[in-house]
């Protein structure tokens, strides 16, 4: 059930014991996982309320408490950017929603920060330095996923292998992407810590500067091209090198140099996680969606060969791919072992046209948090004062697509918290 602004705010009253909402506006967030509002309060502080809309999302919250919490005032301290600070939370049943301290700075789009200027992009690129710069025991202190780069090459095949069994991605996606995993030197690189769910939404700017980094939910030790391929998806490859070259200067590690392949893979394979996820959660919009999208992204490879991402050429059509035995394989993979009879039929170019743009994960357009303020009554009725405004410049030390897999991640009782700020109040006993 989709929760309204003013329902999350007085949800935000329970959460936060002495909160008085005086205004709340809508605030820009995956539509399919959570419903958030901004709320203006009595003394003029602005807060941030995020409601899950199912377990999964709702479990994804509960991992950015923990993940929240682990960073200590130190580790904050040394970032170019603040961070959110959870206010309260509140169970709604199974669901809990939080109130977070809100954060100045507002989201743009992918278009308006390509074409801004460079100084945008070192920006971003500082920004991306210092989250995989963080110390790796930030994540296994918390108890959240770690990968080698064999573990994480060998979960993105049993994905693919889940993907394959839905029959709905065309047989030359499955091959491409099958072969640049199987691609063993793609696969080289230093783990680091990665935000796991970075995308313009979950930045927030002023000016020219990164003010803040929000969506903190998929945290984990992993393949650092994940937090670019929202940047490959774009397709701008002056912007992308501006951004890598800020990252690679300010990095204490040397990336790697097939970085930019894997981020492109990413970004392809997102949509395979969009379909799975729209199967999973029955939703026909989101299976449409992602099969027009996986199959314009086909067509466009067919078309003009599609962005590099693996080191060893593919092989021809009708090529066994690496590690398919004679037969086809066993399991989904026996799914993408048919993939070159199909390919043998109807052979593509070859792979060294012009790159095309790689089809993003559907992200709704941001709400401008100005509009649509409605006031919230107080006893006795009084005019709501003062409407919200997303630049702000409210301070709080402290939000793919692509839709991100679910980590096994250890979820904890949020009651059970020596956090003496936190009030966790349960609505449902009232």
């Amino acid at each position: 059930m989709r929760r309204k602004p003013i329902e999350l705010a007085a949800v935000a009253t329970a959460a936060v014991p002495g909160l008085t909402p005086t205004a709340v506006s809508s605030a820009p967030d995956d539509p399919a996982d959570f419903d958030s509002a901004l709320l203006l309060d009595s003394e003029g502080k602005r807060w941030r309320v995020r409601s899950p809309r199912h377990a999964e999302a709702s479990a994804r919250l509960e991992t950015e408490f923990l993940v929240l919490r682990a960073f200590a005032p130190a580790i904050r301290a040394e970032l170019p950017f603040l961070m959110p600070t959870v206010a309260g939370s509140v169970r709604l049943g199974t669901l809990s929603t939080f109130v977070y301290s809100h954060l100045a700075g507002s989201t743009r789009s992918v278009e308006e920060l390509t074409a801004g200027p460079d100084a945008l992009a070192r920006e971003i690129g500082v920004a991306l330095a210092a989250i995989h710069d963080l110390p790796h025991s930030l994540v296994s202190n918390a108890d959240l996923p770690s990968y080698t780069p064999n573990e994480f090459r060998q979960r993105r095949l049993n994905e693919l292998d889940q993907a394959a069994t839905t029959g709905k991605i065309p047989p030359a996606l499955l091959l491409r992407w099958e072969h640049a995993m199987e691609d063993v030197s793609l696969w080289r690189f230093n783990p680091s810590v990665v935000h796991g769910d970075l995308h313009e939404d979950n930045l927030l700017l002023e000016g020219q500067r990164v003010t803040a980094v929000t969506g903190w939910t998929d945290l984990r030790i992993g393949d650092p091209a994940d937090d670019f391929a929202w940047l490959v998806a774009s397709n701008e490859q002056d912007f992308v090198d501006a951004v890598l070259g800020a990252y690679t200067a300010s990095r204490r590690d040397t990336p790697d140099n097939h970085l930019l392949r894997r981020a492109a893979l990413s970004a392809e394979f997102a949509l395979a996680q969009y379909l799975v996820k729209g199967i999973a959660s029955d939703d026909p919009g989101m299976i449409s969606e992602a099969e027009e999208m996986l199959g314009t992204l086909a067509r466009d490879i067919e078309e003009h060969g599609g962005q590099p991402i693996s080191v060893e050429p593919q092989p021809a059509a009708g090529a066994p791919a690496a590690g398919l035995s004679a037969a086809g394989g066993t399991g989904a993979h026996a799914a993408t072992g048919k993939v070159s009879a199909v390919m043998a039929a109807d052979a593509g170019p070859s792979a060294s046209g012009p790159s095309v743009t790689v089809v993003p994960l559907p992200v709704p357009a941001p709400v401008q948090p100005a509009v649509h303020v409605t006031p919230i009554p107080v006893e006795p009725p009084a005019k709501a004062g003062g409407e919200d405004t997303a630049g702000d410049s409210g301070q709080a030390m402290g939000s793919g697509q692509a839709a991100g897999p679910a980590d096994a991640e250890e979820k904890k009782e949020l009651d059970d918290t020596s956090t003496a700020a936190i009030s966790i109040v349960d609505v449902t006993k009232n």
